[in-house]
């Protein structure tokens, strides 16, 4: 029997995933001196499917790292906490602070994974982080440095806030949606997009104000490295009406995997 166990994990398409960390503060009851590395539950349901199985990566350094992501089929940065500006070569201009450690260790996950030719799928922090690897920059906050703009994020309303979506005219999301008559995402981010890294192709923006939504990098097939501002793993949850299909994009990086 464990022999059989073994055979069917071995054969079970891994998806790691990055983690998202709570850090020591004795103020908390449990673990409270100690750091903790989890998964949102709505993600993890999300990317669990028969023969697939999501895999939270730990807090690991050097050779321990490398071994546990040589197991890893694709990988998935997911949402999270902002990213501090100093990762992508900016000062702080209010209270946004981010999370530095976090992104040392997702952008070292993330050139891993571009140099062993993984497939990656960054879903909102993770399309941020995404950027931020091939040399883009991003609005600390989209209110203060785009007025303008549309509001991309409330607290209360959070995953029920939503707006239009445009795909880029002949690019791999408008093939994937071509029999998907909704063009409607939600919207749970502060940041965004400013300076577009390189040799990142832009699949869709805002259709209110332009913002960058969904992006896959060219140096790999179309959807093998592909990121969007968007939290797909909540879809479920909406009750607005309909969204675009949050399968799509989810099986054509699998077929990478």
């Amino acid at each position: 029997m464990a022999v059989d166990v073994i055979f069917y994990f071995c054969r079970m398409i891994k998806i790691g995933v990055t983690a998202s960390f709570f850090y020591p503060d004795p103020a908390r009851v449990v673990f409270g001196h100690k750091s903790l590395s989890y998964i949102e539950n709505d993600m993890a349901r999300y990317l669990s499917r028969e023969g697939v199985m999501p895999v939270l990566i730990p807090d690991f350094q050097g050779k321990e790292m490398k071994q546990f992501l040589d197991e890893m089929n694709g990988i998935i940065l997911q949402g999270g906490t902002d990213l501090a500006p100093e990762s992508y070569g900016e000062k702080p201009i209010g209270k946004w602070k981010g999370d530095k450690y976090r992104d040392e260790y997702e952008l070292a996950i993330l050139d891993y994974a571009i140099k062993q030719e993984k497939p990656v799928y960054g879903i909102c922090r993770g399309f941020q982080v995404m950027n931020t690897y091939f040399g883009g920059s991003l609005f600390q906050d989209i209110t203060t440095q785009r007025p303008n703009s549309l509001v991309h994020r409330d607290a209360d309303k959070y995953d029920q806030v939503n707006h239009g979506i445009t795909f880029n005219e002949g690019g791999l999301l408008t093939r994937l949606h071509n029999n998907d008559q909704t063009r409607r995402v939600n919207s749970v981010h502060h940041q965004g997009i400013k300076d577009l890294g390189k040799d990142l192709e832009v699949l869709a923006t805002c259709t209110e104000d332009g913002i960058i939504e969904a992006f896959q990098w060219k140096g790999a097939g179309e959807g093998k490295v592909i990121g969007v501002q968007w939290h797909p793993e909540f879809f479920y949850n909406f009750k607005g009406g309909d969204l675009i299909d949050p399968e799509l994009i989810y099986d054509r990086f699998l077929t990478f995997c």
